[in-house]
């Protein structure tokens, strides 16, 4: 399996603009800039991207390793929170809810653990990975 994405810049790289667009087209040609970067600027940037892609990430293979426990999450919600400083992505911190019936809160940070060692994209970030987890009643 193969997944793309194009971006395209035009100009300097603090003056000029760019677009992403993703296979999907979920992204279609969508802004991204030095200030919606650095800045407060429109549109998007690398490291929110990042962000979606690991809170996605985790979020699913949190719902196969609680599966595979034989627990069905009813819902799951995460933040993640990517740190960008002095030139690099300096951690991606996940926060997660859960709710999920009839598991209790030891079982529930130990799948949390494992999801956050074992998905993908924590795989594929060479960063500090760090998560908290509430178990809604």
């Amino acid at each position: 399996m193969i997944r793309k994405a194009t971006a395209v810049w035009n100009g300097t790289g603090k003056e000029g603009t760019g677009n992403l667009t993703t296979q999907s087209t979920v992204l279609n040609k969508t802004q991204y800039s030095f200030n919606s970067r650095f800045a407060d600027g429109v549109g998007t940037n690398p490291e929110e991207l990042i962000a979606a892609a690991h809170a996605g990430c985790f979020t699913l293979k949190l719902s196969f390793v609680l599966g595979e426990s034989k627990f069905t999450p009813e819902s799951l919600e995460t933040i993640c929170e990517i740190t960008f400083e002095n030139g690099v992505i300096a951690k991606s911190h996940l926060k997660v809810s859960g709710k999920v019936s009839g598991i209790s809160d030891a079982d529930f940070q130990a799948a949390v653990k494992n999801a956050e060692t074992n998905c993908i994209i924590s795989k594929l970030l060479n960063t500090e990975i760090s998560s908290e987890a509430v178990l809604i009643a």
